[in-house]
């Protein structure tokens, strides 16, 4: 059965969000700007999902699109859309300006950050004499050695059963799990993180 304990970390709720909107989040490469007042059609969406509550559907989302990643997508052209990936209306100009105005502050307190924790009064490193230099020697390098490609099938309902093992499509790489009960097209899958999500069978692989 599902399990139904509520996320409560942020990373938790967001993957959960991956999968179950695949075509509004994001997980890996350029984001898209989300629909305004996203939040309420995503609380809506999910009001009987005893995973997750509002407060922290509220703080992932806020995580979201506060990322370097959903800011650089916030750009001139760019369409927002809407929880099935629909575009719903094109940015007004005020956004993109607040958009890349946050991201210039966010890179530079970063930066500010790492050079205060770097180390201060670092001794300086003896100027080493450089050394006469001798013509390069060639040396041949061994070709390199390709690596076993392990390539997975989309599973088929009728094939699937309880404790069988799978990979299940997270974004851009397959999260190994074991299947924990299958109804109709819906299979419940406890993913090897600890997380228990429910996915149809074609995001299913062998």
């Amino acid at each position: 059965m599902e399990s139904t304990d509520k996320l409560t970390d942020t990373n938790a709720i967001l993957a959960y969000l991956y999968e179950t909107f695949p075509l509004c989040f994001i997980a890996e490469g350029e984001t898209k700007p989300l629909k305004i007042g996203l939040f309420q059609d995503l609380a809506e969406r999910l009001a009987d999902d005893s995973k997750v509550s509002k407060t922290q559907l509220r703080v992932a989302l806020r995580r979201y699109t506060s990322s370097w990643r959903y800011l650089k997508g916030v750009k001139a052209g760019a369409k927002r859309i809407d929880l099935d990936g629909n575009e719903c209306g094109e940015l007004e100009q005020e956004h993109i300006d607040h958009a890349q105005a946050t991201l210039k502050e966010s890179q530079e307190k970063a930066k500010a950050k790492r050079q205060a924790q770097a180390p201060k009064n670092a001794p300086k490193k003896p100027v080493k004499k450089a050394a006469p230099k001798r013509a390069p020697v060639k040396k041949e390098r061994p070709a390199p050695v390709a690596a076993p490609v392990v390539k997975l099938e989309p599973a088929k309902l009728e094939e699937l059963k309880q404790k069988q093992r799978v990979n299940v499509k997270l974004g851009a790489t397959p999260v190994p799990g074991v299947v924990t009960d299958i109804n109709k097209e819906d299979v419940h899958v406890q993913l090897d993180t600890g997380l228990t999500i429910k996915v149809r069978v074609e995001h299913i692989l062998l």
